[in-house]
């Protein structure tokens, strides 16, 4: 049987079919439903072969994967400076980590999800057996685990020594037992895959706010197998949804037609179509919408809901054949739901109102 695309465009737009209808609409699964097992075994398997060969540290045995031990040696050791040297990118993953870790720990922290241990941790990395190393003991172990790493949009890393200790510090959450992980880790291990294999983008702030809703969608279904492989299938969806919006967070193309500055003034020609009068209030009082609308579209409106609205958005969003079209509709509306507060207030309330969150 085939999957009748119309039929579930229009199911997932209502709202009937809560993000089930995802993996199809972010180009995961085929409409041949016939094909799907085969599908999802071979992308299971090529992720487990990620896993492999990206959470390791160089110069640790593997006797188990068939890999044997590489010993320091002359040629590549730990303060080797030659760019091409394992351990010269393995610290190089370390500042990409450390941002990712900050940034995860603190996902939805209105909701204990993230903080709970998954029912399907990775057996293939804490089974001690094979001596991988999770990533959340590599940012402890890491020399720059008293530092603050960031990377901005224009891809500038910046490490800072904080004189306090940070209230997101590495013991903000409690430690699970051996054997156990959290869900923030999994997400934290598809966000550092990611940005191994897509080194021009690497990380950046916010793409945890778009991987979370997917995740926690497949690592909630009712159908265990999702359930099971939800990082695997999350990364493979994650990955498909970046492709399409990726340009939002790379800021050199800010300014070009794909870029997110042409988007957010699409904002305002769109709400000058549909509400002239609050448009021109906006204008009168120069408030331009990049103060609101980058957060709401780069991140698709994931800081400004509750995750089950996000959810339910996201439907209609990925459903919609121009999505983002559809997406620029949605912040319009939000603008009219408040257009009365917004024309009778001034700058300083209009922008307090159209920074907060709904949340």
């Amino acid at each position: 049987p085939t999957v009748a695309l119309a039929k579930l465009r229009d199911l997932c737009f209502s709202g009937e079919f809560s993000l089930g209808g995802g993996p199809i609409l972010l180009n995961y699964l085929p409409l041949e439903k016939a094909l799907w097992s085969s599908l999802l075994k071979k992308q299971r398997d090529l992720y487990s072969q990620f896993l492999k060969e990206m959470i390791i540290q160089p110069g640790i045995a593997k006797a188990n994967l068939g890999v044997s031990r590489e010993d320091v040696t002359l040629e590549d050791h730990p303060l080797n400076p030659n760019p091409d040297s394992r351990w010269n990118t393995y610290f190089k993953d370390n500042e990409v980590l450390l941002q990712i870790d900050k940034d995860v720990r603190r996902l939805y922290p209105d909701m204990a999800f993230f903080q709970r241990p998954t029912d399907y941790p990775c057996l293939l990395i804490l089974d001690p057996q094979n001596e991988f190393e999770t990533l959340r003991k590599r940012v402890e172990q890491t020399t720059l685990k008293s530092q603050t790493v960031a990377r901005n949009r224009s891809g500038v890393t910046n490490v800072s020594s904080p004189l306090k200790t940070s209230p997101n510090s590495l013991s903000e959450y409690e430690v699970l037992p051996n054997g156990c992980e959290a869900h923030w880790e999994v997400v934290e291990r598809i966000l550092f895959i990611y940005a191994k294999l897509n080194p021009g983008i690497a990380y950046v702030q916010g793409m945890n706010e778009i991987v979370g809703p997917l995740y926690y969608t497949f690592a909630t279904d009712p159908n265990s197998e999702w359930k099971e492989h939800a990082e695997a299938d999350t990364f493979f969806c994650f990955t498909n949804l970046m492709a399409e919006i990726r340009d939002n967070f790379i800021k050199s193309l800010d300014d070009s037609q794909c870029g997110i500055t042409y988007k957010m003034e699409k904002v305002y020609s769109t709400l000058k179509e549909k509400d002239v009068e609050l448009y021109l209030k906006l204008q009168e009082q120069n408030i331009k919408p990049q103060f609101f609308a980058f957060r709401w579209l780069t991140l698709l409106l994931s800081q400004e809901f509750l995750l089950p609205d996000v959810i339910r958005i996201w439907d209609s969003l990925f459903a919609d054949e121009k999505r983002f079209d559809f997406l620029l509709l949605v912040c319009c509306a939000m603008l009219t739901l408040i257009r009365d507060q917004l024309l009778e207030g001034d700058f300083t309330l209009n922008m307090r109102l159209l920074q907060v969150r709904i949340k």
